[in-house]
């Protein structure tokens, strides 16, 4: 009996090729977009597996209030460590502070490469299970050693052991490789972490970090801890919440809250506001979760659509079959057969659609994501994805097909109802309407995107370089640099900045100033800078002016940014002072000379952070900014600053950033979910629209004979084509009016999370509506007027 099923669902694949290409074709492409979305959306919950224990790993966060807004990060001080040892030990299997992630030269013989790592304590390798391949696990616990992965290993050493070599760092510190671990791989954290060195070290070659050992208000480390296996997150957190605030009275006033952060939500939920978690990129999970279902239910809709449609076309089958005794159970199931040998035959379609886009969907999505033909859960899984496709594209063909009278049929009296093309017409609403809320959600995506992008960043990104000063070699020689580079013709100025242009690596609070409010807390973004900062960068002076030579007393001198004025209230601000109490001098001024235009530095999407940069006098310089020679080449530039830049530091890689490219990664994340949901948005519009030219097809090839009775009697090709695409286009325009509101309300609550924003404009919704009704009459003008240019004697042949 099943046998027969299949052969009966082969017959009619094979007697009616178009429309079962359409029906296989779109149900491939379906599934292959679900398919895609679901290998990602399995990637991204599952970030950090490689971590055997990452249920019991926790990163150490704290909350700090602000004038009622609570601020929340990573970076903790380094004296609760120790009070985390000494009063609450016996809750963690490990306590590992860690500086930030940062470059380093690493050299040996001739080979000197630049690697990203961590300075770190020892456990840190049992914490995080790191798969020694070469020498000791606990390879850092000597004060002059370093454990590099087996890329870094290959890069340096080739195919000979790394253990017990020699490489110097920063070409300052000679450390012996104890240990080579595997690459950690991609979607985990750490993944890009090439190098390991001691804690110890890293302490002893700075002395800042010395002296932040009891320094409760410096908040520039990280620390990792592992709970115990008896206990939880958030028990220990109710034991550790306070312990900054009890330690350091002087930091009370702030509210510090001291937290574990889970591993688990490291990747999806690492989003706070003003103190609680908010999300994260989990959002764009459900998002795409969301958009597979729809792209699924679209391709679906086809095949339920052209079922029914071609119902009358087996109406005789049907009343045969019930004549001899077929009851309507066993109908049912050869429908659902024969929905299940197109969905089966449809998933291996979707399995090499899959294999052949993978890679391209990696490069879109930044992703490493494999087949996972060894995972008996994804075939599990593909298993009852066939199976629950099977029923939701096959149930309505198939109670519909068996529920006709076999008399009625077998007579010839069967019609299939004025109302039975309802449901078809809703299916090609619900259609539209997803396609085109998915248009519009695209729409504004982008939009906020370039909105973001077009906003004033306060400096001229154009031609401006920065390189980074990784050893303490650079230090103290950046007027002789800046007076070479000048020379060489390679740039026209340079200045030294204590962080990056595009970021906020220091923030700072202890200052007085007149006029400062009773009880106000303020928290300023610190920068140190040096002469020609606002000549180098491109800034713009709203008041006053930069730093010069001319004028000995810079040294103790501040540039304010617009909001920093207005956050501290000061009217009038050049030539007012600012007192720093943290210095060792609390009442040596700082004089205002200079308000710049606000600089983007964090976030494109948020307001700007008040910022105030200082001239720098105590060596803290961690990178060379360069403005290159607008009347040369950028190639001829780069070759004559590196020229420099090798004389004077023959045994250091030439390193450098453009500043407009370090801007541009801001914008990475969202426009990856761009690229994305505009791949599927497409796919969408596909699927819908060769339901379409299906459903187009049908209705041309029952109307074969009005439509030569219509020519015979002078209808025009126009007006046939009207008559053809009237139907299709009052559905669309249905789909309009539901989409729009639709779109309109869910992309303005997801604009919402943006400070600085776009608005969903009725333009957008306008260019969606008109594309989508474009679509709609290209797809089936194609089948009306190749109708309508038919011979109208062979259309009056037609029975």
């Amino acid at each position: 009996m099943i046998k027969n099923y299949f052969k009966i669902a082969f017959r009619n694949l094979l007697k009616n090729k178009v429309y079962s290409l359409i029906n296989i074709s779109g149900l491939a492409i379906g599934m292959a977009a679900t398919m895609l979305i679901g290998l990602w959306i399995f990637d991204e919950l599952n970030y950090n597996n490689y971590f055997k224990d990452k249920a019991t790993i926790a990163q150490v966060f704290q909350h700090e209030s602000a004038n009622n807004i609570v601020d929340t990060g990573p970076a903790i001080p380094r004296p609760l460590e120790f009070a985390l040892r000494e009063d609450h030990a016996d809750n963690f299997k490990h306590i590992i502070m860690a500086s930030w992630e940062q470059p380093r030269y690493l050299k040996h013989g001739e080979t000197n490469i630049n690697r990203l790592g961590h300075a770190i304590q020892e456990g840190a390798t049992e914490m995080l299970n790191l798969e020694v391949v070469e020498g000791v696990r606990d390879g850092l616990k000597e004060k002059n050693s370093i454990m590099i992965s087996k890329s870094t290993s290959a890069s340096l050493f080739g195919s000979e052991t790394a253990i017990g070599k020699i490489i110097k760092v920063n070409n300052q510190h000679d450390l012996v490789v104890t240990g080579v671990y595997n690459d950690i791989p991609e979607n985990n954290s750490f993944s890009d972490v090439d190098y390991l060195i001691p804690w110890k070290h890293y302490i002893s070659s700075q002395e800042w970090i010395e002296n932040a050992k009891t320094s409760w208000g410096n908040n520039s480390f990280q620390m990792f801890a592992q709970i115990n296996d008896n206990t939880t997150m958030e028990a220990v957190t109710s034991k550790i919440i306070d312990v900054k605030k009890n330690a350091s009275p002087e930091e009370a006033e702030f509210n510090p809250q001291i937290f574990l952060f889970p591993m688990d939500d490291w990747h999806l939920r690492s989003d706070f506001e003003n103190g609680v978690q908010s999300g994260g990129r989990i959002e764009n999970v459900w998002l795409f979760g969301v958009i597979g279902i729809f792209i699924l239910l679209l391709a679906c809709i086809n095949f339920v659509n052209l079922s029914t449609a071609r119902s009358e076309k087996r109406a005789t089958e049907v009343g045969i079959r019930k004549s001899i005794g077929s009851h309507r159970g066993q109908l049912i199931f050869q429908f659902l057969t024969e929905s299940f040998s197109i969905v089966l035959l449809a998933f291996v379609v979707a399995i090499g659609i899959v294999l052949i886009s993978l890679n391209g969907f990696n490069n879109l999505a930044s992703k490493a994501i494999i087949f996972p033909w060894s995972n008996g859960m994804f075939w599990l899984a593909s298993l009852l994805f066939i199976l629950i496709t099977s029923v939701l594209s096959g149930s309505y063909p198939a109670l519909y097909l068996s529920s006709f009278n076999p008399v009625s049929v077998l007579k010839g009296t069967f019609k299939a109802g004025r109302y039975s093309s309802l449901p078809r017409k809703v299916l090609v609403v619900t259609q539209f309407t997803v396609s085109i809320a998915l248009i519009i959600g695209t729409l504004v995506v982008i939009n906020q995107i370039q909105f973001s992008k077009d906003r004033p960043v306060g400096y001229n990104r154009d031609g401006l370089i920065q390189i980074p000063v990784m050893s303490s070699e650079f230090i103290g020689k950046h007027e002789t640099m800046r007076t070479q580079f000048v020379a060489s013709g390679g740039a026209i100025s340079m200045t030294t900045m204590s962080g990056p242009a595009t970021q906020v690596w220091s923030n700072r609070s202890g200052y007085t100033w007149e006029g400062k409010p009773v009880g106000f807390q303020e928290d300023l973004a610190h920068t140190s800078v040096n002469y020609d900062f606002v000549k180098t960068l491109g800034l713009k002076l709203v008041e006053g002016r930069g730093f010069s030579r001319d004028f000995p007393t810079d040294s103790n001198a501040v540039i304010l940014n617009s909001t920093a004025v207005k956050y501290m209230g000061i009217k009038d601000p050049i030539g007012k002072y600012i007192r720093d109490s943290d210095v060792d001098d609390p009442f040596t001024p700082l004089k205002i000379i200079g308000v710049i235009d606000d600089m983007i530095v964090q976030s494109p999407y948020s307001p700007v952070k008040q910022s105030m940069y200082v001239f720098e006098k105590y060596g803290n310089i961690a990178f060379y900014d360069l403005r290159l020679n607008p009347a040369k080449s950028t190639s001829e530039n780069l070759a004559l600053i590196e020229s420099v830049f090798k004389k004077n530091f023959p045994n250091t890689p030439f390193d450098y950033q453009f500043v407009d490219e370090e801007f541009g990664k801001k914008f990475r994340a969202e426009e990856r979910i761009a690229s994305l949901a505009r791949v599927f948005t497409l796919l969408a519009i596909f699927i819908s629209c060769l339901g379409l030219f299906g459903l187009a097809s049908f209705v041309a090839e029952q109307r074969t004979k009005e439509i030569g009775v219509r020519k015979v009697l002078g209808a025009s090709i126009s007006q046939l084509w009207m008559l053809l695409s009237k139907d299709f286009i009052k559905l669309v325009v249905v789909a309009l009016l539901i989409a729009s509101p639709v779109a309109y309300y869910i992309m303005g609550q997801w604009l919402q999370k943006f400070s600085y924003r776009t608005s969903v404009t009725w333009d957008v919704i306008a260019i969606a509506c008109f594309g989508a009704l474009i679509i709609t009459l290209i797809t089936v003008s194609f089948q009306a007027i190749k109708a309508a240019t038919s011979n109208p004697v062979k259309s009056l042949r037609t029975e």
